[in-house]
Order: structure tokens, then C-alpha cells, then sequence
């Protein structure tokens, strides 16, 4: 099932819009800037650079009437990514060092402080075997946050990080 996500070039949905249903990988074209944004179905990840890169923003169903002052994101948005939804089982292994090398952690649900439960805050790559997760910079799901979905993350760039600290994950959901 597609979702669909309206992009407005002014606060409370205003001015010129564009709807967009999957995957987009440049949306300069479309639009100047985006000030508002309503998901009407499904969830997506929005980033302020094209091909899925940049800062990254999560949107579920919802308005989001003034989506820079609430996302403290610039009114860049260049490319989105359609979260596909999963309702099987979650797994996800967390590594040490780059290339799945040193000490491993697996997940299956979602951990609000890594520190607390792993003793460990620096992770350098990951496998994600089953579902769509959020890492998040800082513990309780708070700060910068980036979307990975099945596959090897051999490096912490690899999921759009300048770091190796993960404080928080979470899976994807449709609540």
C-alpha cells in the first residue's frame, strides 16, 4: 500500500503544493520550499538534500502546519522515501567497529537508552535483517535520527550519520 504526502510551499498548507505517492529522489523542480506538510496516509522520511541524503525528518500521518519552526529543519526538502509498512517480527544487529567487526548487540524491540542496556553508545555499523528502524543521536528518542531499513551498514555514514553515536532506537510502525 502507497502512502501520500502533500508538500505546501507556505505555512497551514498554502500557496503551491505538490502530492507525491512513493519514492522521490529530486523534488527541486516541484516546489521553491516547503513551509507545510500533510501525510494523509502511510509514512515517509524527508531530507533536505536529493537522493536521500542530508538531514532527515520522519513523517506519519498527520499536518505539520509550520513544519520548519517544528522540525527545526531549513524549508529545503529535496527528496522523500516512502516507509513500506512491515507487520512481521523486527531484527537488527548493532556492531562496534566498522564492517560488522567487535562486539555485536541484537534488537528485536525498541530501546529508549542504549547506554543503559548495552553499555555502549558508539556503534560503527549495523545489520538489519527484519523491519524499518530510527536511530536517534540521543537517548528517548530525542535529536537528529536516521532511517535504516533492510540491509548492511558497514560504516555509520552509511545510515547518513557524521558520527558513530547511537543514544535511542526505535522500530517503524503505523500506529
Amino acid at each position: 500500500m502507497m502512502g501520500k504526502i502533500i508538500f505546501y510551499e507556505d505555512k497551514n498548507f498554502g500557496g503551491r503544493h505538490y502530492e507525491c505517492s512513493n519514492d522521490c529522489t529530486d523534488l527541486h523542480t516541484m516546489f521553491n520550499r516547503c513551509q507545510s506538510i500533510r501525510v494523509e496516509s502511510g509514512m515517509f522520511m524527508i531530507y533536505d538534500r536529493p537522493n536521500f541524503m542530508g538531514n532527515q525528518f520522519f513523517a506519519r500521518r498527520g499536518e505539520y502546519s509550520d513544519y520548519m519552526r517544528m522540525m527545526g529543519m531549513n524549508d529545503c526538502v529535496r527528496s522523500c522515501r516512502h516507509i513500506p509498512m512491515h507487520r512481521g517480527n523486527f531484527r537488527m544487529r548493532m556492531y562496534e567497529r566498522a564492517d560488522m567487526g567487535g562486539q555485536m548487540m541484537e534488537l528485536n524491540d525498541d530501546c529508549p537508552n542504549l547506554m543503559d542496556r548495552f553499555h555502549m553508545s558508539d556503534f560503527n555499523s549495523c545489520n538489519v535483517m527484519d523491519g524499518h528502524w530510527l536511530m536517534y543521536e540521543q537517548p528517548n528518542y530525542r535529536g537528529r535520527h536516521y532511517y535504516v531499513s533492510p540491509g548492511e551498514y558497514r560504516r555509520y555514514n552509511d545510515w547518513g550519520s557524521m558520527n558513530p553515536k547511537i543514544g535511542s532506537i526505535r522500530r517503524v510502525m503505523d500506529l
